[in-house]
């Protein structure tokens, strides 16, 4: 379940979508037509109000489906580690990341792709790629085929997710553009409990393939409804950084198999060990190119502004922390508490209404005691939800769980907007495009961080107790423990960090760090080659 709260309103409303050039805000005037020369919203479809509900609707269930599988996804975990495929434990976090981790490395240039090719052409390819995924998966017959589909359907997420806000903006009249973000927003924290949900119903009465099948006719009734109802929106002038994304996706990609493959390889094997030393000279080489490209997919330089820095490091420790709890939270209320799926399901939903609930507040609470104080507040809550869970067993009623649970969801709530607010609201406004790039980024790969260093704590616990004679039940419990533990050290740790970043760069900069700057007399200066 992936939650994002959309700034608020400050006269103008920025652009959720991935993209290397800045979109088209509440202020800007509406594209003319080319056939009337009057302003145009979209398709004729989109220019009535029935027709821009379409749209909305639309918009919000494609990235509800793309951020369900996620969670649905932690659900069939125990019918897969069960099933004639015979996973390991690494193996079963790789079929869980590898979704998460093409998702979140071809996010920012997913987006660059649809500013240049077509956001409505390049939505409608990602329904397609994320259908073909689901249906790799659902026939796959071994564990490399399954792994395939899932990284097909990570790509076609990546598509659409950013492709939704960019149509969506366009088709929704300024004034009514703030209402639009937010349910798109909205939808982004419900897709996790929609495939709580939905998700439990399947595998109550499927196997895990069944999951899959479920989300092909998705994908084919939204690919019919979006090529009905949305328009076509005008193409704009984006470069694309191929050499700069693949940068950033192998060291991303590299650093999840030192994680996930350390405990069986051996943590100074030559393959985890190099696996670690290629992240390094991975994104050495990416800062070396985004110093250096004329337009590169992330530049470096604006991690100098402090609010960005925290803001960034935030929302990527606040979904590692929530992951963490996702990948083991569904395996929990199964293995130790004794639950169904369908039980399994239905029992994270309170959450998910929680978090919703708190994010309304998370802004106000910013504006009266500042950004680092709320950010700050909602992470410490994180971590001690994390801790609380941490002493949770078999034992443990119910309502008292679900009390732990909504200590983490408030600390998500509250922190969400006010890290998501750091990025965007710091941003240069002619690289708009990128902060929302980013800020996408950063709780993908937090998100898939979370479930390589929590499932590997598990798998190495979960052996060490299986030795020891424990019980399946016991064992996972005390494995969970430890692994919640150590998610809350890293929260409460990164947290610091955070905080500390936002007190220095509360007051705004107005200025973008990779833009030369002019003496008195109108020379540029030489622009610093290193952040």
């Amino acid at each position: 379940m992936t939650s994002s709260a959309p700034p608020p309103p400050t006269g103008r409303t920025r652009s959720a979508g991935p993209s290397t050039t800045a979109p088209r805000t509440a202020d800007d005037p509406p594209t003319a037509s080319p056939a009337t020369g009057a302003p145009a919203t979209g398709s004729d479809a989109a220019a009535t109000p029935a027709g821009r509900r379409s749209v909305t609707a639309a918009m919000c269930a494609g990235v509800l489906v793309a951020q369900s599988l996620v969670a649905a996804m932690n659900l069939a975990i125990p019918k897969i580690a069960t099933s004639d495929l015979h996973p390991t434990p690494s193996q079963l976090l790789w079929i869980v990341d590898t979704y998460v981790l093409v998702f979140a490395g071809l996010l920012i240039p997913a987006g660059a792709l649809g500013d240049r090719c077509g956001r409505k052409g390049i939505l409608l390819t990602g329904l397609g790629v994320f259908g073909a995924g689901a249906l790799l998966s659902a026939l796959a017959p071994g564990l490399p085929v399954l792994l395939a589909g899932r990284a097909v359907s990570g790509a076609g997420a990546a598509l659409l997710v950013p492709a939704t806000m960019s149509v969506l903006l366009y088709s929704t009249p300024p004034a009514r553009r703030a209402s639009a973000v937010a349910a798109w927003s909205v939808a982004l924290g419900v897709g996790g409990m929609a495939g709580n949900a939905g998700g439990a119903l399947i595998l109550q009465y499927l196997p895990w393939q069944g999951l899959f099948w479920g989300y092909l006719p998705l994908a084919l009734v939204l690919f019919a409804w979006v090529a009905r109802s949305a328009p076509r929106v005008p193409r704009q002038t984006a470069t694309l950084d191929p050499a700069g994304s693949a940068l950033l996706a192998l060291a991303s990609a590299a650093l999840l198999f030192g994680i996930i493959e350390g405990p069986g390889l051996g943590w100074v094997s030559p393959p985890v060990a190099g696996a670690f030393a290629l992240t390094l000279a991975l994104l050495a080489g990416f800062v070396r190119h985004g110093l250096r490209a004329a337009h590169p997919v992330l530049d470096p330089r604006l991690f100098r502004l402090p609010r960005l820095r925290g803001g960034s490091i935030g929302i990527t420790v606040a979904f590692f922390g929530m992951f963490a709890l996702f990948y083991v939270n569904a395996q929990f209320l199964q293995y130790v508490k004794g639950y169904s799926p369908l039980q399994t399901g239905f029992a994270n939903v309170p959450m998910a209404f929680g978090m919703m609930a708190v994010t309304t507040y998370g802004m106000s609470l910013t504006r009266r005691i500042g950004e680092a104080g709320t950010a700050g507040t909602g992470l410490a809550l994180i971590a001690a939800g994390l801790l609380l869970l941490s002493t949770a067993d078999a034992a443990t009623p119910y309502v008292l769980y679900l009390a732990f649970l909504l200590v983490l969801a408030t600390g998500a709530g509250l922190a969400m907007p006010t890290l998501s607010h750091a990025i965007v609201a710091s941003v240069p406004a002619h690289r708009s495009g990128m902060g929302s790039g980013l800020q996408g980024a950063a709780r993908e790969l937090g998100a898939a961080l979370g479930i390589a260093v929590v499932g590997t704590v598990l798998s190495v616990r979960l052996t060490s107790g299986a030795g020891h004679g424990a019980t399946t039940a016991g064992a996972f419990a005390d494995a969970a423990a430890l692994g919640y533990r150590i998610a809350a050290g890293v929260v409460l740790v990164a947290g610091a960090v955070v905080i500390s970043a936002l007190r220095t760069g509360r007051h705004p900069t107005g200025t973008d760090p990779a833009t030369p700057h002019r003496h008195r007399s109108g020379a540029r200066s030489e622009v610093r080659s290193a952040p």
